[in-house]
């Protein structure tokens, strides 16, 4: 980090009351948050990612739950990475689409998508708030460096995907796709693409968010291999094969 950059001891942080988890039923959690008044820049944002925080929307968090410790940052070595059979399958399937990368700016038709996937995967579960400007807060921050991985089936849009981009890697933030084309399994050609991403910008590391094995929406991320976790001291292998 260069000497005009605060370091990350200078930031302040919040901490959030008890609240009902997103991930376990009959769990409460707690939030670690930068504070939001702090101005942060985005090489305070890349360090924080070392040590397991993520952003959403504007702010900057990690788990911080108190008796629990199930939600853990991952992230996979993009060089190291080894397709399994169903992943292998998975590329071949999506072959036909084609990726460009796109800056993270508001766009009408990547809007619309993004309010038929909320729709048809979270219709009344607490994230379907699909808004102009939730959907802005979504693809970056003011301080930011996102960008936007748009995938086509010849001229029809139907996956885009969100990523942060730090010094050593990036962020998987979020991604949404048309229901329409499930059958694909969109979801895992994306972080599969990110991986491509990732190696071909010759970086190191695809930020995966939290791994938490008793979550069925989030213990996918073990499938991919290897990979490592944050122990709240140092990053270290959670399986390598």
């Amino acid at each position: 980090m260069s000497d005009d950059i605060p370091p990350i001891e200078e930031i302040g942080f919040c901490i959030t009351p008890e609240h009902d988890c997103s991930y376990l039923d009959n769990r409460q959690a707690i939030t670690l948050f930068v504070d939001p008044d702090y101005p942060v820049v985005m090489q305070q944002y890349s360090s924080l990612a070392k040590l397991g925080f993520r952003r959403s929307g504007e702010n900057i968090y990690r788990p911080h739950c108190s008796d629990c410790g199930l939600c853990i940052p991952v992230r996979i070595p993009a060089e190291e990475f080894k397709p399994n059979r169903s992943q292998r399958r998975n590329k071949s399937l999506n072959s036909d689409l084609t990726l460009k990368v796109k800056e993270a700016v508001y766009n009408d038709e990547h809007y619309q998508l993004y309010r038929n996937y909320m729709k048809g995967r979270h219709a009344g579960g607490g994230m379907d708030n699909d808004e102009p400007t939730s959907y802005e807060s979504l693809i970056t921050a003011s301080w930011s460096s996102s960008k936007l991985l748009e995938f086509r089936l010849e001229n029809k849009l139907v996956m885009v995907a969100v990523i942060d981009c730090f010094e050593d890697g990036i962020s998987a933030v979020y991604t949404f796709f048309d229901p329409a084309y499930s059958n694909r399994g969109l979801g895992v050609f994306g972080i599969l693409s990110e991986i491509d991403y990732v190696i071909s910008m010759k970086l190191d590391w695809l930020y995966l968010g939290y791994w938490n094995p008793e979550s069925n929406k989030m213990s996918y991320k073990s499938h991919y291999q290897p990979i490592e976790f944050f122990d709240g001291q140092e990053w270290q292998w959670l399986t390598k094969k």
